[in-house]
């Protein structure tokens, strides 16, 4: 079997790439929910709201929803994005980013990575602004910031939107500024090997308070839910909804996770920096990091570039250490193919066959982490 056919690999076996945090109060929690009526929509989903606005957006109040995806969708609708409105987004990022935008029908526009972060290249945006652009999505890679200033000074000279995909960066920071506080939106995940997960789940943070409302009733069919709860049944939909709320059970799930995150960051942060200390001196590998004091990694994922990508993976595999590249270019995919024609994205034709991401979770110690490095600082 050559090394690309490598199936996912057993946590019995070895160190995983991922896995997820449940803690165990968790399950306390979930069993009094499920000794309740409310398994769908109800007080747990309000207390987890409640929560993550006071830990991650200084009270301000925000919209849960069943998916990271969900959250985008609704944000992109939320931001007038229409039909044939230009968008420019990564070429780099999950399909999660992009595939709400072919809901709607808008029109693409591809944007080359910086290869320092495998953040969105802000060269790239400005050559792809024109009076058609609505908006401009950012995704933190891995957790580190994108270059936010530059990112909303186009923003505001043009008059578009900003819209954060911070699937893999709660916690992280931009000049001193929580992610989630900066653009007028900002969409968080806790599917199951993020930082926090309900088993899956989102959440949308809205600058613009007024708009609040129409997003919990854009999530539930676009039906007023507190009127209807008050048992105002004549209310009017307005808006087309969906079904993208949150339930109590994924919210019980996840709620332990939002008390332990201090502690879930802070051996993220050590892991990471073990990473970086241990192979960053090795001229054979480039670490994909960002220097810049005004970015606080959120440390969802340690990337490597080398050119000795295949060797290092199947040799790590062999020792039951499991590596691999997370998301791949999306210009590469038949759905997206025709917004890319022409298109040329030099720093990821350099980069995509040379990344590689290394394991970073709870199960890992720092003694893994350690003896990780030295396995590749051994190979090359």
């Amino acid at each position: 079997m050559s090394f690309k056919e490598l199936s996912i690999m057993s946590d019995k076996k070895g160190t995983v790439l991922f896995y997820p945090y449940i803690p165990t109060k968790s399950l306390k929690i979930l069993k009094k929910t499920l000794s309740t009526r409310w398994i769908g929509q109800g007080p747990m989903v309000d207390k987890f709201e409640k929560k993550f606005s006071d830990i991650f957006l200084d009270g301000k109040e925000c919209v849960s929803t069943g998916s990271g995806t969900d959250a985008l969708h609704l944000a992109y609708l939320l931001a007038g994005i229409k039909k044939d409105d230009e968008v420019i987004t990564p070429v780099f990022t999950c399909t999660a980013t992009n595939i709400p935008l072919l809901y709607i029908g808008a029109k693409i526009k591809f944007a080359d990575v910086d290869p320092k972060t495998m953040n969105i290249c802000v060269k790239s945006i400005k050559r792809l602004i024109t009076k058609k652009t609505k908006a401009i999505i950012c995704v933190h890679y891995g957790g580190i910031p994108c270059d936010m200033s530059k990112i909303r000074m186009i923003a505001k000279k043009h008059k578009i939107k900003v819209i954060e995909d911070a699937a893999q960066a709660i916690g992280g920071e931009y000049k001193n500024k929580k992610i989630g506080t900066i653009s007028d939106f900002t969409v968080f995940s806790f599917q199951a090997i993020k930082h926090i997960t309900t088993g899956d789940g989102g959440m949308l943070c809205i600058k613009d308070s007024k708009l609040i409302d129409a997003a919990k009733r854009m999530r539930w069919f676009g039906i007023d839910r507190k009127k209807k709860q008050l048992g105002v049944w004549e209310n009017d939909v307005k808006e087309i909804g969906y079904k993208y709320q949150l339930t109590d059970l994924g919210a019980s799930i996840g709620y332990q996770g939002l008390l332990d995150f201090k502690k879930i960051l802070a051996h993220r942060i050590r892991i990471y920096n073990t990473y970086l200390k241990n192979l960053s001196k090795n001229p054979n590998i480039t670490c994909v990091h960002d220097y810049d004091k005004n970015k606080k990694t959120a440390a969802w994922l340690f990337t490597i570039l080398t050119k000795k990508k295949d060797y290092i993976q199947k040799k790590l595999r062999e020792k039951n250490i499991e590596t691999n590249q997370v998301h791949f270019r999306n210009d590469k995919y038949s759905i997206f193919k025709n917004f890319a024609k022409g298109q040329k994205f030099k720093n990821m034709d350099k980069i995509e066959d040379q990344y590689l991401v290394l394991p970073i979770h709870t199960k890992v110690s720092i003694k893994n982490a350690e003896y990780i490095c030295k396995l590749i600082n051994s190979l090359i």
